[in-house]
């Protein structure tokens, strides 16, 4: 949309919701779009085009006729919206149910549902349903952006689009292409699944996310009726776990302590091959291949895996998918010369008109906020924010006088609103909003120390009520286990919060291959998932780190109380990176697959390229540890900045690949 149709739409909108008896079509022509060029068709053309936008934003726009002769003539019907059309119904929250709600909202963070879950949280905040609450000392769950994939399965789900992939069969380890009725999306054993009717199969099926090699494309010129009453939890709960198998690698000497702490050495008869000088024959357990195939390559040349076949493959098609992709040609490489570019679709007069739907109610419940507050709320600029107040202010009834516009006042850089025209209440939730809420709560039932004492349950019930029909929808979607595997270290930290005392850890780092003691003053935890991490200031590196819980080998206090020397910068949620002056800038290019890789590693600067990929600039606190991510993403990461970076990792790859040179790689059909 354009500017000039959002202020259209703005002023249609007013005037529907402001009329009784209803407006005809003649004079909706001359008072709001004051059209004196067009036909009569192209006319009404635009008039039908708007009414469906309005309705796409919530509004139920009323048809009115006059029985008896000419009831059908379009220049006698008249056209109103209800005063309570689609309006969010008040919700009033508790302080302890706003604290779980927020918890919810942030669950999506980076994740697909982020951008819904932040809309929601402002229609409630619109409305004055929301109190301030204090967050629960140190815990700040998160879900894990599953990647690009999981982005446009969302989006298809609630469109209901079909979509079609290629896909690793479980059963035959054959690549196919798949047509999939998407129903729903879900979380299961730590993997993300998608529930669909497969229409190469034509029957129900179930796809773990992490066997798509390829990027996902929604068919959105077709539609399709998902079953009613579909549950995807419910759905999930029929899977059963995979069972356990085993994989022997090779492991060079005194390497990879991480992978050897859950391994045992293989001796004796059951010896498959000669291992090579150096190395160690190791038994690892597991149960999807696929994880751990991504694991195996990440570490390259230090471990070469011996058996079963289907992994050797799996491990093999990964390390030549990032060598193929480092060797291609490489685009030109050029940033946006103004701002920082971020991933993700751009702005438009629609998200505009959306953000000034919720901006009226906002101020009408917010008065005399300061306009760099009432910005940075709805995540603008403060040129953004006056350019919606300047269309607002001209904004009002047909033909009216000045006391009919909406008035606003910014002079003094405070914003108050006195004329406010019937928007002074935000619009329903979407079905993306009440999902991404609805499933935020759900998945705060895992931690028990959020599903004790009834908050979690009665917002749960006042959300649902609101949503309405939309609410229902939400079980298409059901997050992951949030619980951490290592209670014992999360009571622990968290105690350690509260009374404000220095911890003394032993840990465990993948990056440096070796375990250290150090002492740490706690500041907060958060997950992704239900893998936890403390934000700590440790005193070995005078320096904040992010540790991950179920790499602490051990943890107590030393009956010391925190220095004081840093706390947390107060933004929400933390960041697992902290940037450094001395980190290094890398450049790296990314596939249409893999592009959501930009915002999981806070990149910088982004630049789309034409095949539907990134080049995203990312400062890295380490580069050493670079070649084992391009290995790990298996072709849809590459290094192209600094040169002598991207030549080390091409080395590395090589140097993985050579192992298994003597064993054919088996294609995929």
């Amino acid at each position: 949309m354009s500017a000039s149709r959002t202020e259209r739409l703005l002023n249609l909108l007013i005037a529907l919701l402001n009329t009784t008896y209803g407006l005809r079509r003649g004079e909706l022509r001359q008072k709001v779009y004051h059209d004196t060029t067009s036909t009569d068709v192209a006319f009404g053309r635009m008039f039908e085009r708007d009414k469906g936008e309005l309705r796409r934003f919530g509004f139920e726009v009323e048809t009115v006729t006059d029985k008896g002769w000419g009831s059908d003539d379009p220049a006698t019907t008249r056209y109103r919206i209800g005063k309570d059309s689609n309006r969010l119904p008040d919700v009033s929250l508790t302080p302890e149910e706003c604290t779980v709600l927020i918890l919810a909202a942030q669950l999506w963070e980076h994740a697909a549902l982020g951008s819904a879950a932040v809309n929601a949280v402002r229609k409630l905040q619109a409305s004055g349903g929301l109190v301030d609450a204090e967050l629960p000392a140190g815990l700040q769950p998160r879900i894990r952006p599953a990647g690009q994939a999981f982005e446009d399965l969302v989006a298809a789900v609630h469109a209901r689009h079909p979509v079609s992939f290629r896909y690793l069969a479980g059963s035959t380890g054959r690549e196919e292409s798949r047509l999939v009725e998407p129903w729903g999306l879900g979380s299961r054993f730590g993997q993300w699944y998608l529930v669909g009717h497969d229409r190469t199969r034509g029957a129900k099926r179930f796809f773990r996310l992490s066997r798509l090699t390829s990027a996902v494309d929604v068919l959105a010129k077709e539609n399709f009726t998902a079953p009613p009453d579909f549950n995807v939890r419910a759905e999930l709960a029929t899977l059963t776990e995979l069972p356990v198998q085993t994989a022997v690698v090779d492991v060079r000497a005194g390497s990879v302590h991480g992978l050897r702490r859950r391994a045992t050495a293989v001796r004796g008869p059951e010896d498959v091959g000669v291992t090579a000088a150096g190395r160690d024959r190791l038994s690892v357990p597991y149960r999807d291949a696929e994880t751990l195939a991504e694991e195996l390559a990440s570490y390259g040349p230090r471990v070469q895996v011996v058996s079963p076949p289907g992994l050797v493959t799996s491990v093999r098609r990964r390390l030549a998918g990032a060598a193929d992709f480092a060797a291609a040609p490489a685009p030109p490489i050029a940033f946006p010369a103004t701002g920082s570019a971020r991933h993700g679709r751009k702005r438009t007069s629609e998200d505009q008109l959306t953000r000034m739907l919720q901006l009226v109610p906002f101020l009408v419940h917010h008065q005399g906020l300061h306009i760099s507050e009432v910005a940075a709320n709805f995540g603008i600029t403060r040129e953004e924010l006056e350019a919606d107040l300047r269309i607002l202010i001209c904004s009002g009834l047909p033909e009216g006088y000045p006391d009919d516009l909406l008035d606003i006042q910014w002079e003094d850089d405070h914003v108050t609103i006195t004329q406010d025209l019937d928007l002074n209440r935000p619009v329903r939730f979407t079905v993306e909003e009440a999902c991404a809420l609805l499933t935020g709560l759900e998945t705060l039932n895992s931690l028990p120390e959020l599903a004790e004492g009834g908050a979690l349950e009665s917002v749960t019930l006042k959300l649902l009520a609101a949503a309405g029909e939309e609410g229902l929808k939400a079980a298409v979607l059901s997050g992951p286990e949030v619980a951490p595997g290592n209670t014992a270290a999360l009571e622990t930290a968290r105690q350690a919060i509260r009374n404000g005392a220095q911890l003394r850890l032993r840990y465990f780092s993948p990056l440096r291959d070796t375990a250290s003691t150090r002492n740490i003053d706690p500041l907060r935890l958060y997950s992704l998932d239900n893998t936890w991490y403390l934000e700590a200031f440790c005193h070995s590196a005078d320096a904040l780190r992010n540790f991950r819980l179920d790499r602490i080998d051990a943890l107590e206090t030393t009956g010391q109380p925190v220095s004081g020397e840093a706390a947390p910068d107060g933004k929400l949620p933390v960041k697992l990176f902290t940037p450094n002056d001395d980190d290094a800038v890398v450049v790296v290019q990314l596939t249409r697959q893999g592009a959501g890789l930009a915002d999981e590693y806070y990149a910088e600067r982004t630049a789309q390229l034409t095949d539907g990929g990134l080049l995203a600039e990312i400062r890295f606190g380490s580069t050493g540890w670079l070649p084992m991510f391009v290995a790990q993403h298996g072709g849809t990461a590459r290094i192209l900045e600094p040169e002598e970076l991207a030549g080390s990792s091409r080395e590395w790859l090589a140097a993985a690949l050579a192992q298994y040179e003597d064993q054919p790689l088996r294609r995929l059909e």
